[in-house]
């Protein structure tokens, strides 16, 4: 805002890590005054604040949630469909920002205005924490609807992470069309390697 920047979104995403479930991204542009208060980075948060937070941020802010489905983890690999995932987010505001604050290390490619990465950025900048809560509710929603659909994988609970109720049940039960089946972990889970029974 020093440099006269007028709409500034903070960038996060949400599920590197689980492996079934999209991977999912928001942006948010907040307004100057009637920010919230508590915001932070989503993982510090009860799930039942993060879904109150969620709702203030969407009543007051400039938002956008996008994904990059399973099929494009496959196919980009997770570091790329995060990215995907945060550019369209991005574009999906209403506004165009004139500034872009990134969770991480690195810049999504193919944005389409100036940004900046912040390490750590959900703990350190307001915008991108108000990115990581409505990007974490949303991810969270999907995985325990899918799990409706997929029961005995705990993803009501664990969110596609590899926990061992998930593990045990990917064994047990075989892989969904939701599973992530380019992560190495995975094919651990599924192929044991037969000269550990030796």
């Amino acid at each position: 805002m020093a440099q006269g920047a007028r709409f500034i979104c903070g960038v996060d995403e949400v599920g590197r890590g689980p492996l079934a479930g999209p991977v999912t991204a928001a942006a948010v542009i907040l307004p100057r005054r009637g920010i919230p208060r508590g915001l932070d980075d989503s993982k510090k948060l009860s799930p039942a604040r993060r879904r109150q937070l969620a709702e203030q941020i969407k009543d007051c802010a400039d938002w956008s949630i996008a994904h990059a489905s399973v099929a494009e983890i496959g196919q980009l690999n997770i570091h790329y469909a995060s990215h995907l995932a945060m550019r369209r987010a991005v574009a999906g505001l209403r506004q165009r920002p004139c500034m872009a604050l990134v969770d991480g290390k690195r810049l999504p490619w193919g944005l389409d205005c100036p940004a900046e990465a912040i390490v750590r950025g959900d703990a350190a900048c307001l915008s991108i924490a108000a990115a990581s809560i409505i990007a974490k509710v949303e991810r969270d929603r999907i995985m325990a609807d899918l799990a409706q659909q997929f029961p005995g994988y705990g993803w009501e609970q664990n969110m596609g992470y590899p926990t061992e109720t998930h593990r045990r049940a990917l064994a047990e039960k075989g892989a969904t069309p939701f599973h992530r089946m380019g992560f190495p972990a995975i094919h651990k889970i599924l192929c044991p390697d037969p000269s550990l029974n030796l």
